[in-house]
């Protein structure tokens, strides 16, 4: 009698090299962040408080998939790479660090995260674009707002860049750092500038104009009697003896 050899392992055997041939062939994953460059402090330390945020960056970006511009405007995933955690914290704290530097200042904080921080300005942004592509070189495009500790606006503007890169998706993600660097240093002079009118008008309004002398003290001024120095005592003159010229003789 023949036996019947069970089919179940060799159905699992087949199973398993299957599984291993699939893995063998999928192309590994990458994880990105954006890559922080060291700015150059500013000689002079600002005691400046700020707040940035609210922070806003395209529906388009937050994803964990990294998107790479066609040359008719499309995107597509990126094959092997994409962003380590939300890439809208990872600008967030990127810019946090690089105004910090910019400004010389560690008294900075990123919205909503404010509490005992007053601010003397809040820097409002919103990232409307940020990417790149294999033939298409980094961009970016952005509006900001810069608030007073009253929250009045006190200027806004819209910004734009581009940088190229290698065509590799590392080089893309520096060119794209260096965009966010470029903007941090271009919104740090203008935070600068206005912090800088704050404390001339401070100084102007500190400045009193000197009181003008009222009627009633110039007319004590001129009836007060004038106080003189004091001189020494006038010396007696010493009688003066007739010349002998003058004598007149008597002869009898």
């Amino acid at each position: 009698m023949i036996k019947h050899l069970p089919v179940l392992p060799a159905v699992l055997a087949v199973l398993t090299m299957a599984g291993l041939g699939g893995c063998a062939t999928t192309e590994p994953v990458q994880f990105y962040q954006l890559q922080s460059a060291v700015a150059a402090k500013n000689t002079k330390e600002h005691d400046l408080t700020v707040l940035l945020g609210p922070l806003k960056v395209a529906d388009y970006l937050q994803r964990e998939s990294i998107l790479q511009r066609d040359a008719d405007g499309s995107f597509s995933m990126a094959k092997g790479g994409r962003w380590a955690g939300s890439l809208q914290d990872n600008i967030g704290q990127y810019l946090v660090r690089q105004l910090a530097a910019e400004l010389n200042t560690s008294k900075i904080s990123l919205y909503p995260d404010r509490i005992g921080v007053e601010p003397q300005q809040q820097l409002v942004l919103s990232i409307s674009r940020l990417d790149s592509g294999v033939q298409q070189p980094a961009l970016i495009e952005a509006q900001w707002r810069l608030l007073d500790a009253n929250g009045e606006l006190l200027d806004s503007g819209l910004y734009t860049d581009n940088e190229p890169h290698q065509n590799s998706l590392d080089s893309q993600v520096k060119a794209q750092s260096a965009l966010l660097q470029r903007l941090s240093k271009a919104l740090s002079q203008q935070m600068r500038q206005q912090s800088a009118k704050r404390q001339v008008a401070y100084n102007q309004s500190s400045v009193r104009p000197a009181k003008t002398p009222t009627k009633s003290a110039v007319e004590s001024a001129s009836t007060t009697p004038t106080k003189r120095l004091a001189t020494p005592a006038t010396l007696p003159e010493a009688p003066v003896k007739p010349s002998a010229e003058q004598v007149e003789v008597f002869r009898f």
